[in-house]
């Protein structure tokens, strides 16, 4: 039986880039997607005719009992879960002092909450199986903080936390936890940023590629079967 991958938000940007390339590792693939119908059927087409199995699943990833149905229907479509990419994300950037409530809560609740909602149930059929495999994609931010954008540094940072501690909780039943910190990527988020200063403080004067993250998840979930607990940066040199 293949192993499967899910990843969420993987409908687009970094997020279809692991669908790819994990799909071309030979994994089935699911991902979940909250809003863009056609970009999920786009992503699905592209991963079957790489020969494997694959399956989009629309649901709010901020909504608890939304990610426990989901959980559930995707383990019983696919039959095992063997890796879990938390990529799901948004920003809702703003200076702290004049940032409201909705806007933290819905980057806080997307960003972080999401990784517990789907990571408790997933862990707990990987315990099962006596192994597994799950990567949190936290963010530069999350390590180095960024101006005006405290809530996503904020969920950033804790998913670093939350890939500590599991990896310490998790790893006596052979379940790795890493976290990957990209720094900026060519993806929707990135739209609209003064790209020639941004590339001006990075060492290797570019910015990344999504098949730069999806190369690294690709690497923790294949390769490196002694990596758990770390946090990977994939930043062009900007965090050193």
């Amino acid at each position: 039986m293949s192993k499967v991958a899910l990843i969420t938000g993987g409908s687009r940007g970094i997020g279809k880039g692991c669908a790819l390339e994990l799909a071309k590792a030979g994994m089935d693939v699911a991902i979940t997607y909250v809003g863009n119908d056609e970009a999920a059927n786009q992503t699905v087409k592209e991963i079957k005719e790489l020969g494997v199995k694959a399956k989009a699943y629309k649901f709010d990833i901020s909504d608890k009992t939304a990610c426990a149905e989901a959980v559930e229907k995707i383990h019983a479509d696919f039959e095992r879960i063997d890796v879990l990419v938390n990529n799901a994300g948004i920003t809702r950037d703003g200076l702290f002092i004049r940032m409201n409530d909705e806007n933290w809560e819905a980057v806080i609740n997307t960003n972080l909450n999401s990784a517990f909602y789907m990571t408790q149930p997933i862990s707990k059929i990987m315990m099962k199986q006596r192994e597994g495999c799950i990567i949190n994609m936290s963010s530069i931010v999350g390590v180095r903080g960024n101006l005006g954008q405290a809530n996503y540094s904020a969920a950033k940072a804790g998913l670093i936390g939350l890939t500590k501690s599991l990896a310490k909780e998790l790893g006596s039943r052979n379940i790795r936890v890493n976290a990957i910190a990209p720094g900026f990527v060519k993806t929707d988020m990135t739209k609209g940023l003064a790209v020639e200063k941004i590339i001006d403080i990075i060492p290797l004067k570019r910015l990344g590629e999504p098949d730069d993250i999806a190369k690294t998840v690709k690497f923790l979930a294949c390769d490196a079967t002694y990596i758990t607990g770390q946090v990977i940066g994939v930043d062009g040199g900007l965090s050193f």
